[in-house]
């Protein structure tokens, strides 16, 4: 069997990178939407929005939603609780990418699922690979919570939370 030697340190700094690109990104992103920073449209425009997708009571839904992506890109970004930031970044792509990006194709040109579903994979890498030794949980001594069997409990509940919250969604009908 062939064995491709992994430098941990350099295998880490690829992780940092990674985690904190995304997490704050996710973090900025849920911040429009609670906020209003960066050009977002705050609580109240995208309370309207969720309740057109069918997400009613719009404002608990973007308030929860809002919240998961800001709680799960900061939990990504300084590598704190293993698997949980990924888990609940994997849960509210899910939902954004069915409820809101589906209809429209791949790209994000078009709206499609593209930002939605990188989102997600990355998430899922990070979600099953650690945060790595640059983070939180390594400084803390948190690693037991980068086990395998945690990892994929943690993957089965984002993905089921994400389907969960598809399934409570009234659509509006035309």
């Amino acid at each position: 069997m062939n064995t491709i030697p992994i430098d941990t340190v350099t295998f880490s700094v690829g992780l940092l990178v990674a985690r904190v690109v995304i997490g704050l990104m996710m973090a900025a992103h849920g911040s429009q939407k609670l906020f209003g920073w960066f050009g977002g449209h705050g609580l109240a425009g995208t309370a309207g929005f969720f309740d057109s997708l069918g997400f009613r009571p719009g404002r608990l839904f973007a308030t929860l939603a809002s919240g998961t992506e800001i709680t799960s890109g900061l939990l990504v970004a300084f590598g704190l609780f293993g698997p949980v930031g990924p888990a609940l970044m994997i849960s509210v792509m899910i939902s954004a990418a069915v409820s809101n990006h589906w209809k429209n194709g791949v790209f994000a040109g078009t709206n499609g699922i593209e930002v939605p579903m990188l989102y997600g994979v990355i998430a899922t890498a990070l979600l099953l690979t650690g945060p790595g030794l640059y983070s939180l949980d390594a400084a803390l001594g948190l690693g037991a919570l980068s086990t395998p069997v945690f990892q994929w409990s943690l993957l089965v509940i984002g993905v089921v939370g994400g389907i969960s919250n598809l399934l409570v969604r009234r659509p509006v009908v035309a």
